[in-house]
């Protein structure tokens, strides 16, 4: 079970920061992600994959890498969590 209490809503950011320079393929490559498939995380008039955004902050604020098996991306996994940091999610 992963522990979220170290990320932030600044490490959401930052990834959301890195996945804009980056562009999507190089940031799924770098990171060990996957497009989404059912929800999109809105910030600023803009879309991210809610799952590759929220484990690349948890590396960010851990040094910790997770893969994508580690941790769930739907309404109970990572939906929660950032709706929880003050983010929106919204279903495709």
């Amino acid at each position: 079970m992963v522990s979220w209490d170290k990320v932030t809503r600044e490490h959401v950011v930052r990834a959301m920061h890195e996945y804009d320079e980056l562009g999507a393929e190089r940031f799924f490559a770098k990171h060990g992600f996957a497009p989404t498939t059912t929800y999109d995380l809105v910030w600023e008039k803009r879309t991210y994959p809610p799952k590759a955004i929220l484990g690349t902050a948890y590396e960010f604020a851990t040094g910790h890498k997770l893969n994508s098996g580690d941790f769930e991306g739907g309404k109970s996994g990572a939906v929660r969590v950032l709706e929880q940091l003050g983010f929106t999610v919204k279903a495709k």
